[in-house]
């Protein structure tokens, strides 16, 4: 059990950092909880004013230790790039604060040891925002692959390239995100192939010729204690039609099942033929996210993705760097 805030106030949450995927969280946030109060943090007083004034926010901070420290609030949620996490989170963990940190988390899986551990032992919730692990998208894969639809599963080929031109921020900064595509945007492919119901027992990673400072594209490959063999596909140099529009396919030995990357739909061709539209309303996943993760830190009970789960994904990612040869 962790501390709850009960169901008798509000949830007093401060995100730090006001960029994009603030903006995006703040109207996540409020469709999972309404009477939310949303503050925001800064080392810029005026980027945190300008945030708490658009969105309607109870706070403005022009620091983060600030936020961190701040009496009025309960929860930290992290949006700063990755070189900063690991200090955020302790000092939250510290100051008596809930955490929910984005995705990805760490530089190291072992830093979760140190981490989650501290949350443990203070009764605090550190959450990762894996939204890709409540995406409609895995829960009905998970559950077709559950009833053997096709049979056997045999192969499973995740299609996950796309066109994204080089930001030119701290995304591009080895210095900053520590790693290239597959540790910012693969991983939340690691995600779905780590909860689809299968054990990883192996893992090979490749990356094509000729190797960059930050990859761009690669393959990861995983053996599974259970047999089926999972295949990722990540790029960020690829053209793809209709703004990333993929097909991605699972094969077993009684049928397929081919889905859209994305999560549009899913197309099964067995015994019996079925066209299945997993939900448009939460496609990406993030809705739900925020719905479990408020009814987790109102209840004190865990959330249905756990910080032990996130750092079996960072294992992943780091053996299949160590095995590609970056």
């Amino acid at each position: 059990m962790f501390r709850s805030i009960g169901t008798d106030k509000s949830i007093r949450l401060a995100f730090l950092g006001c960029g994009e995927i603030t903006k995006d969280h703040t109207g996540y946030s409020r469709y999972a909880e309404p009477s939310i109060q949303l503050s925001y943090a800064s080392r810029s007083a005026t980027k945190a004013e300008d945030y708490k004034t658009r969105f309607n926010g109870v706070h403005a901070f022009s620091s983060y230790e600030a936020a961190i420290t701040s009496e009025g609030i309960d929860v930290i949620m992290i949006n700063t790039p990755p070189d900063s996490h690991f200090e955020l989170v302790k000092k939250s963990l510290e100051a008596g604060k809930h955490v929910i940190v984005e995705k990805p988390p760490f530089f190291r899986s072992t830093d979760f040891d140190i981490l989650g551990t501290l949350a443990n032992q203070n009764k605090l919730q550190l959450l990762v925002a894996e939204n890709y692990f409540y995406k409609p998208l895995r829960i009905r894969i998970k559950n077709l692959l559950d009833e053997k639809v096709i049979g056997e599963p045999l192969f499973m080929n995740i299609n996950a390239t796309k066109k994204q031109i080089a930001s030119g921020d701290w995304r591009d900064d080895k210095e900053i995100t520590g790693f290239g595509s597959l540790y910012e945007g693969g991983i939340h492919w690691i995600n779905f192939m780590n909860n689809i119901g299968y054990t990883i027992s192996d893992i090979q990673g490749f990356v094509p010729l000729p190797a960059q400072k930050l990859e761009r594209s690669s393959q990861v490959s995983l053996k599974t204690e259970q047999g089926p063999i999972l295949n990722l596909f990540y790029s960020w140099e690829t053209d793809t039609i209709f703004k990333g529009y993929r097909l991605s396919r699972i094969y077993g030995r009684e049928g397929s099942i081919t889905f859209e990357t994305n999560g549009s739909f899913i197309f099964v061709r067995a015994k019996k033929t079925r066209l299945i539209f997993p939900g448009f309303k939460h496609l990406g996943g993030y809705k739900m996210m925020f719905v479990d993760f408020c009814k987790a830190l109102r209840s004190g009970q865990n959330a249905a993705f756990s910080w032990r789960m996130a750092q079996r994904d960072l294992e992943v990612i780091e053996k299949a760097y160590e095995t590609s040869g970056l």
